[in-house]
């Protein structure tokens, strides 16, 4: 008797009320974010459709065209450049656009006020941004090879510390620079201005092409955060080399963006 009393209260259900750990609220948001941004067909068009058509279009002109790239074949100082510009397309403009309408219907209000704290959420939605990212890379690194593109061989470890400081600092200047935009502005204006920045920055930002390939402007270009990611990009992927300048500006430009999102950014 005295056995099954026991047996039964262990069993008894006994409430624990209170939120879960923060490393897997922080999860959980990360894998919504990512699936948002993914099923989004406009964010979907930025971060893998318009990417790959650049690539595959720039490497089909840039022989008719002469463009000048030191002496290396147009697939291999292309396809870095497009991994950078969809770094950019993610990072700046997804991400802008995105917590731009989130703040007009209240979600970041709402998102405030739950057990996930606010530092929470945007510690989720940087990790949803790299997992996006990387999906990016992998896509757009397989159409590179496809076009024939052959990453530099000379030095493969001081390559991938290159490409990997490059695509984190990237990532996080632009999505300083992202939620700067989204947090100040009303959401139409920040969808029409994020759009805009990535076209002028894709068409003369330094990100695709490199800087040289600009003229005069090319002592300005390489001090923009598209022109310091590109370049570092291509550093690691065409030279091996790590391109500590273009490093230290994505730095900079990340504080500066932080900074400003910090000061200024409005949950509602």
């Amino acid at each position: 008797m005295s056995t099954s009393g026991t047996s039964a209260t262990a069993r008894t259900f006994t409430p624990a009320p209170g939120a879960a750990a923060l490393s897997r609220m922080v999860l959980a948001q990360s894998r919504m974010e990512a699936r948002l941004m993914l099923r989004n067909g406009e964010q979907l068009l930025l971060a893998i459709v318009i990417p790959v058509i650049v690539l595959v279009g720039g490497v089909a002109a840039a022989g008719r065209i002469g463009i000048d790239l030191d002496g290396h074949r147009a697939v291999d100082v292309l396809t870095p450049g497009v991994l950078a510009l969809a770094v950019m397309s993610t990072a700046f403009t997804s991400v802008a656009i995105a917590t731009g309408f989130e703040r007009r219907y209240g979600v970041i209000k709402l998102l405030g006020s739950s057990p996930l704290p606010r530092h929470g959420l945007l510690l989720g939605k940087v990790l949803a941004l790299l997992n996006v990212v990387a999906l990016q890379l992998v896509v757009l690194v397989v159409v590179g090879l496809v076009l024939g593109w052959e990453p530099t061989p000379a030095d493969p470890p001081r390559s991938v510390v290159g490409l990997v400081l490059a695509v984190a600092l990237g990532t996080a200047a632009f999505a300083s620079l992202g939620l700067f935009v989204a947090g100040v502005l009303r959401a139409e204006a920040t969808l029409a201005l994020a759009n805009l920045v990535y076209l002028l920055l894709m068409a003369g930002g330094g990100v695709v092409l490199p800087a040289s390939t600009y003229g005069a402007a090319s002592s300005v270009i390489q001090w923009l955060p598209s022109g310091a990611l590109g370049e570092a990009m291509r550093a690691a992927l065409v030279e091996a080399d790590v391109d500590v300048r273009s490093l230290l500006v994505l730095a900079a430009w990340t504080a500066i963006g932080t900074v400003l999102t910090a000061r200024t950014f409005r949950w509602e």
